[in-house]
C-alpha cells in the first residue's frame, strides 16, 4: 500500500526510512548500541557500561532491539548469554556521525554545548515528526510547494487540510521555510543540509553499502565529495556513569571543545551566529 503520492520506488524509500527511524529514535537505543560497540559483551558488563538504566528497562531495550534485528543475543549456556552487534548495527554507525555534523551546524543549543549523543537523540526526534520524511522527500522532488499541491503527495489518503499541522511543526524544527499564511513551502538551509544524513539513512535501510549514499536518487545529487568525511571517524563508547535519583532531575555537565566527552573523534566545527531551534525537545 503506498503512503504517498510520489512514485513507488520513492513511496518505498520513505516507508523503508521512517521504519529506520522508528526503530533507532526510542530514548536510549542509540546509547545502547554504541555501549556494545566492540565484541559481544554478557549482561553483567552490559548493565556496568549502562548504569543509567534500570536492569528491568535493560532487559526490554535489549530484547527489543534484537528483535530489531541490531543486537544478536548468544548463549553458550543458561549462565553465559551475550549480546552484540550484528552486520546491520554496525552498518548503522558511520550514519551517526553525519547526524553530529548536521546538529552541530544546525541545532541551537541554549544551555551550552551538548555531548554528541544528545546531538544524535534531538535530531532523530526532528527526524520522526510525524510526516517529517514525506514531507521532505515530497519538497525534496517538488521543490517550492503550496500546502494543498504538499498534501495530494506527502499525504494523499488524508484531507488535505490534515497537512499544515506537520508542517507547521517542522517550520517551527526550521527544517521548512515559508513566507507566511497562504504562501508554498521549501526545505529551508538545515532541511537541504540534511541530505547526507537522509541518504545515508536510506542506504542503510535498503541494506546497501554506505557507499551508495551518493548515488541517492532524490539527495545524493546534492552531496559534496567531503559530506561523508566525519563518518570515517571512529565511534567511541559512552561512559557508564552512576544511575541519577530518578525524582531528582539533574542537568548535563558542560564542557569545552578541547574535552574529549564526545562520542566522536573529530574536533566540533564553529557553530554559525543563527541556529535552529529544536521545537522544544531538549531532555
Amino acid at each position: 500500500m503506498s503512503l504517498t503520492g510520489l512514485p513507488a520506488d520513492t513511496d518505498a524509500d520513505i516507508a523503508r526510512v521512517s521504519e529506520a527511524l522508528t526503530m533507532i529514535t526510542p530514548r536510549w537505543n542509540v546509547r545502547i548500541l554504541l555501549a556494545l560497540s566492540g565484541p559481544p559483551l554478557r549482561h553483567s558488563e552490559i548493565v556496568n557500561r549502562c548504569a543509567w538504566l534500570y536492569k528491568s528497562q535493560l532487559h526490554l531495550k535489549l530484547r527489543s532491539l534484537c528483535d530489531a534485528g541490531l543486537l544478536q543475543r548468544s548463549a553458550l549456556d543458561a549462565r553465559h548469554v551475550t549480546y552484540g552487534h550484528t552486520g546491520r548495527a554496525k552498518a548503522l554507525l558511520p550514519v551517526l556521525p553525519l547526524i553530529v555534523s548536521w546538529a552541530e551546524q544546525y541545532l541551537e543549543q541554549p544551555e551550552g554545548p551538548q555531548s554528541a549523543i544528545e546531538q544524535i537523540e534531538d535530531s532523530l526526534t526532528l527526524l520522526t515528526r510525524r510526516h517529517a520524511a514525506a514531507i521532505l522527500w515530497t519538497l525534496k522532488v517538488r521543490g517550492e510547494t503550496s500546502g494543498r499541491a504538499l498534501a495530494t503527495r506527502a499525504v494523499p489518503a488524508q484531507r488535505w487540510t490534515n497537512i499544515y499541522s506537520p508542517l507547521r511543526q517542522l517550520v517551527a524544527d526550521g527544517l521548512v521555510d515559508t513566507d507566511g499564511k497562504g504562501q508554498p513551502y521549501r526545505l529551508s538551509s538545515a532541511g537541504e543540509g540534511l541530505a547526507p544524513v537522509l541518504a545515508a539513512l536510506s542506504t542503510w535501510s535498503a541494506g546497501q553499502p554506505f557507499t551508495q549514499a551518493a548515488r541517492h536518487p532524490v539527495w545524493g545529487p546534492t552531496l559534496t565529495a567531503d559530506s561523508h568525511t566525519s563518518a570515517s571517524q571512529q565511534v567511541r563508547t559512552p561512559a557508564a556513569r552512576t544511575r541519577p535519583d530518578p525524582m531528582v532531575q539533574t542537568q548535563p555537565a558542560q564542557r569545552t571543545h578541547g574535552q574529549n566527552t564526545d562520542l566522536f573523534s573529530h574536533p566540533a566545527p564553529v557553530r554559525p551566529a543563527l541556529a535552529l531551534p529544536t521545537g522544544g525537545i531538549r531532555r
